[in-house]
């Protein structure tokens, strides 16, 4: 992410999905105020879904994993 932050919404999706750890299908984290404020919710989840990706949410943190592998929950 640039140090300003993006400009655009395409920008911050092409940040988000574009950084290595979406690349290699890791695990990666974003603050739900700034999907709220760049992108809007409704259509990063549409983009989560029409890439297979599945995300949790948690004190305003949205945990996005980068792959279609299931999760399951430990504890």
């Amino acid at each position: 992410m640039r140090d300003h932050g993006p400009v655009s919404s395409e920008l911050f999706m092409a940040d988000l999905f574009g950084s290595k750890a979406a690349r290699e299908g890791r695990v990666i984290r974003r603050s739900l105020r700034d999907i709220e404020r760049y992108v809007g919710r409704a259509t990063f989840l549409n983009e989560l879904d029409r890439r297979g990706f599945r995300a949790i949410e948690n004190a305003g943190q949205l945990i996005i994993f980068c792959n279609q592998e299931p999760i399951r929950r430990i504890v």
